[in-house]
Protein backbone atom coordinates (compact mmCIF):
# COMPACT_ATOMS: atom_id res chain seq x y z
CA UNK A 1 0.00 0.00 0.00
CA UNK A 2 2.97 2.30 0.50
CA UNK A 3 3.91 1.67 -3.15
CA UNK A 4 0.32 2.28 -4.25
CA UNK A 5 0.19 5.50 -2.24
CA UNK A 6 3.49 6.78 -3.59
CA UNK A 7 2.61 6.01 -7.23
CA UNK A 8 -0.89 7.45 -6.86
CA UNK A 9 0.35 10.42 -4.87
CA UNK A 10 2.69 11.43 -7.66
CA UNK A 11 -0.26 11.85 -10.01
CA UNK A 12 -2.59 13.34 -7.38
CA UNK A 13 -0.04 16.03 -6.54
CA UNK A 14 -0.55 17.60 -9.97
CA UNK A 15 -4.34 17.32 -9.85
CA UNK A 16 -5.21 18.41 -6.31
CA UNK A 17 -1.99 20.03 -5.08
CA UNK A 18 0.47 19.15 -2.36
CA UNK A 19 -1.56 20.74 0.44
CA UNK A 20 -4.70 18.68 -0.21
CA UNK A 21 -2.57 15.56 -0.68
CA UNK A 22 -1.00 16.17 2.74
CA UNK A 23 -4.48 16.46 4.27
CA UNK A 24 -5.46 13.09 2.81
CA UNK A 25 -2.22 11.45 3.98
CA UNK A 26 -2.69 12.67 7.56
CA UNK A 27 -6.33 11.56 7.58
CA UNK A 28 -5.39 8.08 6.34
CA UNK A 29 -2.68 7.89 9.02
CA UNK A 30 -5.26 8.78 11.66
CA UNK A 31 -7.56 6.02 10.34
CA UNK A 32 -4.72 3.52 10.62
CA UNK A 33 -4.30 4.24 14.34
CA UNK A 34 -8.07 4.21 14.89
CA UNK A 35 -8.24 0.70 13.38
CA UNK A 36 -5.30 -0.46 15.51
CA UNK A 37 -6.80 0.92 18.73
CA UNK A 38 -10.24 -0.45 17.85
CA UNK A 39 -8.85 -3.98 17.49
CA UNK A 40 -8.48 -4.16 21.28
CA UNK A 41 -12.26 -4.42 21.81
CA UNK A 42 -12.93 -6.83 18.91
CA UNK A 43 -12.89 -10.63 18.83
CA UNK A 44 -9.81 -12.25 17.33
CA UNK A 45 -11.08 -12.70 13.76
CA UNK A 46 -12.42 -9.16 13.38
CA UNK A 47 -9.42 -7.75 15.25
CA UNK A 48 -7.04 -9.38 12.78
CA UNK A 49 -8.93 -7.82 9.88
CA UNK A 50 -8.84 -4.44 11.63
CA UNK A 51 -5.08 -4.74 12.12
CA UNK A 52 -4.63 -5.60 8.43
CA UNK A 53 -6.73 -2.57 7.46
CA UNK A 54 -4.78 -0.38 9.85
CA UNK A 55 -1.47 -1.61 8.47
CA UNK A 56 -2.70 -0.99 4.91
CA UNK A 57 -3.80 2.54 5.83
CA UNK A 58 -0.44 3.21 7.47
CA UNK A 59 1.37 2.18 4.29
CA UNK A 60 -1.02 4.17 2.12
CA UNK A 61 -0.60 7.27 4.28
CA UNK A 62 3.18 6.95 4.15
CA UNK A 63 3.14 6.65 0.38
CA UNK A 64 0.77 9.58 -0.11
CA UNK A 65 2.88 11.79 2.15
CA UNK A 66 5.96 11.26 -0.02
CA UNK A 67 5.18 14.04 -2.51
CA UNK A 68 4.28 16.81 -0.01
CA UNK A 69 6.94 15.96 2.58
CA UNK A 70 9.69 15.82 -0.03
CA UNK A 71 8.27 18.65 -2.13
CA UNK A 72 7.68 21.39 0.44
CA UNK A 73 11.27 21.72 1.79
CA UNK A 74 12.44 22.88 -1.63
CA UNK A 75 9.59 25.39 -1.76
CA UNK A 76 10.37 26.86 1.65
CA UNK A 77 14.17 26.90 1.19
CA UNK A 78 14.89 27.05 -2.56
CA UNK A 79 18.53 28.05 -1.97
CA UNK A 80 19.07 25.25 0.55
CA UNK A 81 16.90 22.52 -0.96
CA UNK A 82 19.25 19.62 -0.16
CA UNK A 83 19.92 20.79 3.39
CA UNK A 84 16.20 21.22 4.09
CA UNK A 85 15.35 17.83 2.63
CA UNK A 86 18.00 15.99 4.64
CA UNK A 87 16.85 17.85 7.78
CA UNK A 88 13.29 16.65 7.19
CA UNK A 89 14.51 13.05 6.80
CA UNK A 90 16.43 13.52 10.05
CA UNK A 91 13.08 14.16 11.74
CA UNK A 92 11.73 10.99 10.13
CA UNK A 93 14.71 9.07 11.49
CA UNK A 94 14.18 10.45 14.97
CA UNK A 95 10.57 9.27 14.80
CA UNK A 96 11.64 5.77 13.72
CA UNK A 97 14.17 5.57 16.55
CA UNK A 98 11.88 6.94 19.28
CA UNK A 99 8.71 5.05 18.31
CA UNK A 100 9.76 1.70 19.84
CA UNK A 101 10.86 3.48 23.02
CA UNK A 102 7.50 5.21 23.28
CA UNK A 103 5.44 2.07 22.74
CA UNK A 104 7.66 0.30 25.29
CA UNK A 105 6.81 3.01 27.83
CA UNK A 106 3.08 2.38 27.30
CA UNK A 107 3.44 -1.42 27.42
CA UNK A 108 5.40 -1.34 30.70
CA UNK A 109 2.46 0.47 32.30
CA UNK A 110 -0.16 -1.90 30.90
CA UNK A 111 -1.53 0.82 28.63
CA UNK A 112 -0.70 -0.57 25.18
CA UNK A 113 -3.80 1.03 23.65
CA UNK A 114 -2.44 4.42 24.68
CA UNK A 115 0.18 4.24 21.90
CA UNK A 116 -2.21 4.14 18.90
CA UNK A 117 -4.55 6.60 20.64
CA UNK A 118 -1.60 8.96 21.17
CA UNK A 119 -0.67 8.73 17.47
CA UNK A 120 -4.31 9.21 16.50
CA UNK A 121 -4.44 12.47 18.45
CA UNK A 122 -1.12 13.62 16.98
CA UNK A 123 -2.31 12.88 13.43
CA UNK A 124 -5.53 14.83 13.97
CA UNK A 125 -3.63 17.77 15.50
CA UNK A 126 -1.26 17.83 12.53
CA UNK A 127 -4.23 17.69 10.18
CA UNK A 128 -5.78 20.65 12.01
CA UNK A 129 -2.48 22.53 11.78
CA UNK A 130 -2.23 22.02 8.02
CA UNK A 131 -5.82 23.23 7.66
CA UNK A 132 -5.01 26.51 9.41
CA UNK A 133 -1.50 27.44 8.21
CA UNK A 134 -0.68 28.82 4.79
CA UNK A 135 0.89 26.25 2.50
CA UNK A 136 1.33 26.60 -1.26
CA UNK A 137 -0.93 24.21 -3.15
CA UNK A 138 1.89 23.13 -5.43
CA UNK A 139 5.63 23.28 -5.60
CA UNK A 140 6.78 25.89 -8.15
CA UNK A 141 6.33 24.54 -11.63
CA UNK A 142 4.11 21.63 -10.60
CA UNK A 143 1.05 23.33 -12.08
CA UNK A 144 2.73 23.34 -15.45
CA UNK A 145 3.49 27.05 -15.53
CA UNK A 146 6.75 28.02 -17.24
CA UNK A 147 7.24 24.44 -18.42
CA UNK A 148 8.46 24.16 -22.02
CA UNK A 149 5.87 22.57 -24.26
CA UNK A 150 8.52 20.25 -25.70
CA UNK A 151 9.75 18.98 -22.32
CA UNK A 152 9.75 15.19 -22.05
CA UNK A 153 8.09 13.63 -19.02
CA UNK A 154 10.65 11.99 -16.69
CA UNK A 155 8.99 8.59 -17.08
CA UNK A 156 10.40 8.49 -20.61
CA UNK A 157 13.92 9.42 -19.59
CA UNK A 158 16.70 6.96 -18.80
CA UNK A 159 17.95 9.31 -16.07
CA UNK A 160 14.75 8.98 -14.05
CA UNK A 161 14.86 5.18 -14.17
CA UNK A 162 18.51 5.29 -13.16
CA UNK A 163 17.60 7.30 -10.04
CA UNK A 164 14.79 4.79 -9.33
CA UNK A 165 17.22 1.86 -9.64
CA UNK A 166 19.62 3.61 -7.25
CA UNK A 167 16.80 3.99 -4.70
CA UNK A 168 15.95 0.27 -4.97
CA UNK A 169 19.60 -0.73 -4.53
CA UNK A 170 19.90 1.56 -1.52
CA UNK A 171 16.82 -0.09 0.05
CA UNK A 172 18.45 -3.50 -0.46
CA UNK A 173 21.56 -2.29 1.37
CA UNK A 174 19.73 -0.62 4.24
CA UNK A 175 17.41 -3.61 4.71
CA UNK A 176 20.31 -6.06 4.77
CA UNK A 177 22.04 -4.00 7.44
CA UNK A 178 19.00 -3.50 9.67
CA UNK A 179 16.83 -6.61 9.21
CA UNK A 180 19.59 -9.12 9.95
CA UNK A 181 21.80 -7.28 12.43
CA UNK A 182 20.47 -8.89 15.62
CA UNK A 183 20.37 -12.41 14.13
CA UNK A 184 23.85 -11.99 12.69
CA UNK A 185 25.58 -10.74 15.83
CA UNK A 186 23.70 -12.99 18.27
CA UNK A 187 23.30 -16.28 16.38
CA UNK A 188 26.29 -16.19 14.02
CA UNK A 189 28.87 -14.21 16.00
CA UNK A 190 27.56 -15.45 19.38
CA UNK A 191 27.62 -12.00 20.92
CA UNK A 192 25.20 -11.22 23.80
CA UNK A 193 21.63 -10.44 22.76
CA UNK A 194 21.82 -7.05 24.45
CA UNK A 195 24.91 -6.24 22.36
CA UNK A 196 23.06 -7.21 19.19
CA UNK A 197 20.07 -5.05 20.15
CA UNK A 198 22.41 -2.17 20.98
CA UNK A 199 24.01 -2.49 17.54
CA UNK A 200 20.61 -2.13 15.85
CA UNK A 201 19.72 0.85 18.04
CA UNK A 202 23.01 2.53 17.22
CA UNK A 203 22.44 1.84 13.52
CA UNK A 204 19.24 3.91 13.62
CA UNK A 205 20.77 6.52 15.92
CA UNK A 206 23.77 6.90 13.61
CA UNK A 207 21.41 7.25 10.68
CA UNK A 208 19.54 10.10 12.38
CA UNK A 209 22.75 11.76 13.56
CA UNK A 210 24.38 11.25 10.19
CA UNK A 211 21.53 13.06 8.50
CA UNK A 212 22.15 16.07 10.72
CA UNK A 213 25.81 15.93 9.72
CA UNK A 214 24.96 15.60 6.04
CA UNK A 215 22.51 18.51 6.21
CA UNK A 216 25.37 20.66 7.51
CA UNK A 217 27.86 19.33 4.96
CA UNK A 218 25.70 19.99 1.89
CA UNK A 219 25.47 23.64 2.95
CA UNK A 220 29.22 23.87 2.31
CA UNK A 221 30.04 20.98 -0.03
CA UNK A 222 28.23 20.16 -3.31
CA UNK A 223 25.51 17.59 -2.60
CA UNK A 224 26.78 15.39 -5.43
CA UNK A 225 30.13 14.85 -3.68
CA UNK A 226 28.50 13.83 -0.40
CA UNK A 227 26.06 11.59 -2.29
CA UNK A 228 28.84 9.78 -4.13
CA UNK A 229 30.94 9.28 -0.98
CA UNK A 230 28.28 7.52 1.11
CA UNK A 231 28.19 4.26 -0.94
CA UNK A 232 31.93 3.90 -0.27
CA UNK A 233 31.18 3.80 3.48
CA UNK A 234 28.41 1.23 2.89
CA UNK A 235 30.83 -0.97 0.93
CA UNK A 236 33.42 -0.69 3.71
CA UNK A 237 30.86 -1.71 6.36
CA UNK A 238 29.66 -4.72 4.34
CA UNK A 239 33.19 -5.98 3.71
CA UNK A 240 34.24 -5.52 7.35
CA UNK A 241 31.19 -7.11 9.05
CA UNK A 242 32.52 -10.72 8.79
CA UNK A 243 35.27 -9.62 11.19
CA UNK A 244 32.83 -8.36 13.85
CA UNK A 245 33.99 -10.86 16.49
CA UNK A 246 33.89 -8.54 19.51
CA UNK A 247 31.09 -6.36 20.92
CA UNK A 248 32.98 -3.14 20.22
CA UNK A 249 33.69 -4.03 16.58
CA UNK A 250 30.16 -5.34 15.96
CA UNK A 251 28.44 -2.29 17.43
CA UNK A 252 30.91 0.06 15.76
CA UNK A 253 30.46 -1.42 12.29
CA UNK A 254 26.67 -1.16 12.46
CA UNK A 255 27.03 2.43 13.64
CA UNK A 256 29.26 3.01 10.59
CA UNK A 257 26.59 1.41 8.42
CA UNK A 258 23.95 3.77 9.83
CA UNK A 259 26.18 6.75 9.14
CA UNK A 260 26.77 5.50 5.59
CA UNK A 261 23.05 5.09 4.93
CA UNK A 262 22.07 8.36 6.61
CA UNK A 263 21.85 10.97 3.88
CA UNK A 264 21.92 8.84 0.75
CA UNK A 265 18.19 8.48 0.12
CA UNK A 266 17.16 12.10 0.91
CA UNK A 267 19.99 13.29 -1.35
CA UNK A 268 18.73 10.91 -4.04
CA UNK A 269 15.32 12.57 -3.80
CA UNK A 270 16.84 16.05 -3.80
CA UNK A 271 19.11 15.47 -6.80
CA UNK A 272 16.44 13.69 -8.85
CA UNK A 273 13.90 16.46 -8.09
CA UNK A 274 16.43 19.10 -9.08
CA UNK A 275 17.08 17.25 -12.34
CA UNK A 276 13.34 17.46 -13.22
CA UNK A 277 12.13 20.69 -11.53
CA UNK A 278 8.77 20.84 -13.34
CA UNK A 279 7.91 17.36 -12.07
CA UNK A 280 9.59 17.54 -8.65
CA UNK A 281 6.64 16.30 -6.58
CA UNK A 282 5.98 13.41 -8.97
CA UNK A 283 9.64 12.42 -9.06
CA UNK A 284 10.04 12.54 -5.27
CA UNK A 285 6.92 10.41 -4.87
CA UNK A 286 8.28 7.87 -7.35
CA UNK A 287 11.55 7.71 -5.42
CA UNK A 288 9.54 6.76 -2.32
CA UNK A 289 7.77 4.08 -4.37
CA UNK A 290 11.15 2.76 -5.55
CA UNK A 291 12.39 2.70 -1.95
CA UNK A 292 9.34 0.68 -0.89
CA UNK A 293 9.87 -1.77 -3.76
CA UNK A 294 13.42 -2.27 -2.53
CA UNK A 295 12.33 -2.64 1.10
CA UNK A 296 9.69 -5.21 0.14
CA UNK A 297 12.00 -7.27 -2.07
CA UNK A 298 15.06 -6.86 0.12
CA UNK A 299 13.21 -8.14 3.19
CA UNK A 300 12.83 -11.54 1.50
CA UNK A 301 16.05 -11.83 -0.49
CA UNK A 302 18.47 -12.65 2.31
CA UNK A 303 16.34 -15.42 3.86
CA UNK A 304 16.36 -17.81 0.87
CA UNK A 305 19.99 -16.98 0.13
CA UNK A 306 20.99 -18.29 3.58
CA UNK A 307 20.44 -21.80 2.20
CA UNK A 308 23.32 -21.15 -0.19
CA UNK A 309 25.69 -18.89 1.75
CA UNK A 310 26.33 -18.13 5.43
CA UNK A 311 25.44 -14.64 6.64
CA UNK A 312 29.10 -13.66 6.83
CA UNK A 313 29.51 -14.19 3.08
CA UNK A 314 26.09 -12.71 2.35
CA UNK A 315 27.14 -9.45 4.00
CA UNK A 316 30.26 -9.36 1.83
CA UNK A 317 28.29 -10.16 -1.33
CA UNK A 318 25.81 -7.44 -0.39
CA UNK A 319 28.56 -4.89 -1.01
CA UNK A 320 27.46 -5.28 -4.64
CA UNK A 321 24.32 -3.20 -3.84
CA UNK A 322 26.08 0.07 -2.94
CA UNK A 323 28.82 -0.63 -5.52
CA UNK A 324 26.25 -0.87 -8.31
CA UNK A 325 24.43 2.19 -6.93
CA UNK A 326 27.73 4.09 -6.96
CA UNK A 327 28.40 3.18 -10.60
CA UNK A 328 24.91 4.30 -11.60
CA UNK A 329 25.29 7.50 -9.53
CA UNK A 330 28.53 8.38 -11.32
CA UNK A 331 26.85 7.79 -14.68
CA UNK A 332 23.79 9.89 -13.81
CA UNK A 333 26.00 12.80 -12.81
CA UNK A 334 27.17 13.05 -16.42
CA UNK A 335 25.94 16.23 -18.19
CA UNK A 336 23.29 14.57 -20.35
CA UNK A 337 20.88 11.69 -20.04
CA UNK A 338 19.45 10.29 -23.25
CA UNK A 339 15.65 9.95 -23.44
CA UNK A 340 14.10 6.58 -23.93
CA UNK A 341 12.50 5.83 -27.25
CA UNK A 342 8.97 7.29 -27.49
CA UNK A 343 6.15 4.92 -26.63
CA UNK A 344 4.15 4.09 -29.75
CA UNK A 345 0.43 4.14 -29.51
Amino acid sequence: MAIVGAVGGGSLARRIGLKHLLWIALLVNALSQLALAGSVVMDSTVAFIAILLGTGCLGLGFGLSGAPLNGYPGSFFPQRRDTALVALHTALGIGLASGPLLVGWFVMRGLWIGFPLFLLVISLLLLLATLTVHLPHNEPGEDGQNMPATEVHPIRLLGFWTFAAIAVLYAFAEGTFSNWSVIYLHEVKHLPEMTAALALSLFWAAMAGGRLLVSALVARIPAQRVWLSLPLLMISAFLALPYANTPVVGVGLFALAGLACSGFFPLTIGLSSTRYPHHAAWVSSMMVAALMVGVGLGSFIVGPLRDWLPLEQLYQVSAAYPLTALVLAVLIMQPRTRPLAPVTE
